[in-house]
């Protein structure tokens, strides 16, 4: 029976794989918009950690997991033109999938002891909502996750050994390298589990030879790796983890990004990800709770957090979930953990900035030259593609109307074509639509029913009733085509 529930829950992993949602810019901005513009010649947006003076984004990490699928899908893509941007979209969501499917699940599997404990972790993690969005989305974190699951299996692998070995050492050094070079807080998740592998190096001190080589060997390739894109005249090495050490131990620093209580993580961040599998959590000191402990403390202690930091965490505490005694309790705890990833689901998986792509892809079949995004995340101009060369796009984010109104102005003329993409939800757009006062109008080009900006709530000015109201009954994303009156009267 369990089987038959794990694989309906496999493809509801892959519907939400392929879903066009959007949680936040940095899935886009910190992968796929980097390496794009590389592979495929289309100028794209480096953010402020890859054109710092000191860069904290190492390249290594993102040729291996974005730089060569792209590579291979234009080797494969048929025609003398590169795939279309929204086919390498979802070439990487599906890739994201099956890493989850395949890593992840395989992982989790051989961390536990027991039959009845895999098949209700392995069911736990299939019907949750993290594994279904963030976990299938381009996040480093996603990978993180991946990283640290397979550095617990590495380190039981050895620790089970009685006898020399030298590919799981090998493949442990080459992994916790490309870990630290993926995400920086990687190593807390390794600090109290690391105690499995000491008595094996210590009882056979030439097994960790393969782990100092495999992870001195990557450690240079990465280095090499990053100071060829950064600084490829330069004499001194570029080493991207130390650049982000430094920098994020600066209050100051972190302060531009926000900063948040030391507990954020434990009751706020954990219970968003969780939910009811919170409750039924059991202590036990198996290496996956010992990861997560130091996970999540050491997170805590940082000043900046956000929920999908703990990405790693998840898969790791659903190993110490009991489920309660009792039919009629066992039965109350599964609807409410069916409702809760239900809801969250559909929400983050489906609705949440669901209508960027999409936009971004139907912008791509015109001849836009300026678009303005205005109440929305920050657009990928890598899904325009080629079209990226000679469109300049404006994400005014929250600004106020008289903002929107400048720059509506003057970008509309009668040479360019321009677009105005906004939320239906956002209701002082409507008097600026056809307004005989003002010298353009707005014309609507093209919108989709399935987009919802949680960033759009204003429940102090406008009540709770009114703003839900507006945010989910006109939920939606519109793009506008903007014309200047004078231009169509000639």
């Amino acid at each position: 029976m369990w089987r038959r529930i794990y694989m309906l829950l496999l493809a509801v992993r892959l519907y939400f794989s392929l879903a066009p949602s959007y949680i936040h810019p940095d899935e886009h901005f910190q992968g796929p918009e980097v390496i794009a513009g590389h592979i495929f010649n289309w100028p794209t947006v480096r953010t402020w950690e890859f054109t710092v003076e000191a860069p904290i984004r190492s390249f290594f990490p993102l040729w291996l997991v974005y730089g060569f699928p792209m590579k291979f899908l234009d080797w494969v893509y048929p025609g003398a033109e590169p795939p279309e941007p929204i086919v390498i979209f979802y070439f990487l969501r599906t890739m994201f999938f099956l890493a989850s499917f395949v890593l992840e699940d395989w992982a989790l599997q051989e961390l536990l002891a027991t039959p009845r404990q895999r098949r209700i972790s392995l069911s736990l993690l299939a019907s949750s909502y993290v594994t279904w969005t963030y976990q299938t989305h381009t996040f480093s974190n996603s990978v993180e996750t991946i990283a640290v699951l397979w550095s617990l299996v590495l380190m039981e692998r050895i620790s089970k050994s009685k006898s020399w070995v030298f590919l799981s050492p090998a493949a442990l050094g080459f992994t916790v390298v490309f870990g630290v070079f993926n995400r920086i807080t990687f190593p807390a998740f390794l600090i109290l589990p690391a105690y499995r592998v000491i008595p094996h190096f210590l009882r056979r001190p030439v097994s960790v030879l393969p782990l100092i080589v495999a992870a001195g060997l990557t450690a240079a390739l990465a280095i090499s790796v990053d100071t060829f894109h950064y600084a490829p005249t330069s004499t001194s090495p570029i080493i991207t983890p130390l650049n982000n050490l430094l920098y994020n131990s600066k209050t100051e620093n972190l302060a531009h990004h926000g900063i948040h209580p030391y507990y954020t993580h434990l009751v706020a961040n954990l219970p968003q990800l969780l939910g009811p599998a919170l409750l039924l959590l059991r202590a036990p000191l198996s290496s996956p709770v010992l990861s997560a402990i130091g996970g999540v403390l050491t997170l805590s202690a940082l000043p900046h957090q956000e929920a999908r930091f703990l990405l790693p965490v998840i898969p790791l505490l659903l190993t110490s979930v009991t489920l309660p005694q009792g039919l009629l309790r066992k039965r109350v705890w599964i609807a409410s953990w069916m409702i809760f990833n239900a809801a969250y689901g559909t929400l983050q998986g489906i609705y949440h900035q669901a209508g960027i792509v999409p936009a971004q892809t139907f912008l791509a079949t015109t001849n836009v030259t300026d678009v303005l995004y205005w109440k929305t995340y920050n657009a990928p101009t890598w899904l325009l593609g080629p079209l990226s060369a000679r469109t300049n796009t404006t994400n005014l984010m929250g600004a106020p109307v008289s903002t929107l109104l400048s720059e509506l102005a003057s970008k509309s003329n009668c040479t360019g074509e321009a677009y105005l993409a906004a939320p239906l939800s956002a209701t002082k757009l409507d008097p600026l639509l056809d307004a005989p006062e003002l010298p353009f109008r707005l014309e609507m080009a093209w919108n989709t029913r399935v987009h919802l900006n949680m960033d759009d709530l204003d429940f102090g000015e406008d009540g709770v009733v009114p703003t839900l109201q507006r945010v989910v009954g006109r939920r939606g994303l519109g793009v506008w085509r903007i014309r200047r009156r004078e231009c169509e009267e000639v």
